[in-house]
């Protein structure tokens, strides 16, 4: 690898070692053809273990901490540390294509007017001929990366990358407290360096093993929105009518969930169905006890790896 590397790929880390030995695992060999030359920054973010014996197997892999709890946190001190000329994020958690950082390098190369870039993320199976409940669901719910870049002007963090100078005039990631992923990309578009869509950057992240697992992710994400909302002239009236919403949403969904292409058959589709109900009204039971408590919101913005 030569001194100074062309990307600087950033991972945080918090109890996953086997995700991250698998992360790590599905990087391209340093030398191989249209490979650029990469670091790889793993951030722990306070794991009961340090992966020292998983960072050691990879010998571009540097291994930093962070004490400040929270992805962003942890994605800072990699950028802080970063040396290459594009910055890649994902997390320990995923799996990486063979393509990414090729096809990464290759659009800034020939996109100079490009700031930041964001690409797909793929469902992985345990059984690719047999999708759990989970798998289905997530499958069609889970990463919706185009429409975050087309419409809402961020990208999920497990798959994007940026300039690093772009990375310096936007700033650093927020705290916990907030989505800092949409946060960043909002700001970023807000100074004139939307994040752009790139359909052949994909990597792969596996389904929540069990349902406790989504409604943890959701506990986190709800409470980022319920922060948002009602910093918002008239949040509260706006909180439950968005609770409303959530409630009966299930119904509005069966056109999306017929049509998805990421999963088949009629199995897979009453599966992920079923789970969309259960979520959904979960969501609702959450967001209803968010609008008379405030502290049932601070309490579950703290999930940061759920």
């Amino acid at each position: 690898m030569s001194d100074t590397p062309r990307v600087s790929i950033v991972i945080p880390h918090l109890n996953q070692p086997e995700f991250l030995d698998a992360c790590l695992a599905s990087l391209p060999v340093t030398g191989e053809a249209d490979t650029p030359t990469y670091e790889v920054l793993v951030i722990d973010n306070g794991s009961t273990v340090l992966p020292h014996d998983v960072v050691a197997a990879y010998p571009q892999v540097r291994l930093l901490s962070e004490g400040e709890a929270g992805p962003g946190p942890a994605r800072n001190k990699g950028v802080a540390e970063a040396q290459g000329e594009f910055i890649a994020f994902t997390d320990a958690d995923c799996v990486i294509d063979p393509g990414w950082l090729a096809s990464i390098a290759a659009y800034f190369d020939t996109h100079p007017d490009s700031h930041a870039i964001g690409g797909d993320v793929y469902i992985l199976r345990g059984d690719p001929e047999r999708a759990t409940s989970l798998e289905a669901y997530e499958g069609i719910y889970a990463f919706r990366t185009r429409m975050y870049i087309e419409k809402m002007d961020f990208t999920a963090t497990n798959n994007m990358a940026v300039r690093a100078g772009t990375m310096a005039k936007v700033g650093v990631f927020g705290g916990k407290e907030i989505a800092e992923d949409r946060d960043w990309g909002q700001r970023a578009a807000a100074m004139g360096y939307p994040v752009r869509w790139i359909e052949d950057m994909v990597i792969y992240h596996p389904a929540r093993a069990t349902f406790a697992e989504l409604c943890k992710k959701w506990d986190r994400h709800t409470s980022h929105d319920y922060v948002s909302i009602h910093a918002k002239s008239g949040g509260q009236l706006r909180w439950l009518l968005r609770t409303i919403a959530i409630a009966v949403s299930p119904m509005v969904e069966i056109p999306r969930v017929l049509s998805a292409q990421r999963i088949s058959g009629l199995r897979e589709r009453a599966l992920a169905f079923w789970v969309l109900i259960k979520i959904r009204l979960y969501r609702a039971k959450i967001m209803l006890k968010m609008a008379f408590s405030k502290e049932t919101a601070e309490r579950m913005s703290g999930r940061w790896n759920a």
